[in-house]
């Protein structure tokens, strides 16, 4: 069975960084795309960042620059980078694991607030 767990969320100040992880229980991480999703209160959940199973990478706009998604295939985990962290930033976080069956972690919460 294959499972997907965040690490990583926290409380931060505006202007500081945080590094989410994703780990992908199985043997399936080097065949699946890996995609990072956020949901902030009252709104839908939105894509922040994919990463192909290949390495190419694609961003939300909002994003662009300030966080940098990668992957460890040797350790079947996803990274999610983000500096520069804004208020607007404040969600949960999802990782999604796709294109070798669809899977997704529980979520972990990323706050920014002074």
């Amino acid at each position: 069975q294959v499972q997907v767990v965040e690490y990583g969320g926290g409380l931060v100040q505006p202007g500081g960084s945080l590094r989410l992880s994703c780990a992908v229980s199985g043997s399936i991480f080097r065949f699946s795309h890996m995609g990072w999703y956020r949901q902030a209160p009252g709104k839908e959940r939105e894509l922040v960042a994919t990463v192909t199973k290949g390495g190419s990478t694609n961003y939300a706009d909002s994003v662009k620059g300030r966080f940098t998604i990668s992957r460890d295939n040797a350790k079947s985990t996803a990274f999610l980078q983000m500096d520069n962290l804004k208020p607007e930033d404040t969600a949960v976080y999802y990782c999604r694991s796709y294109g070798f069956g669809e899977y997704w972690g529980q979520g972990t919460q990323v706050t920014v607030s002074s």
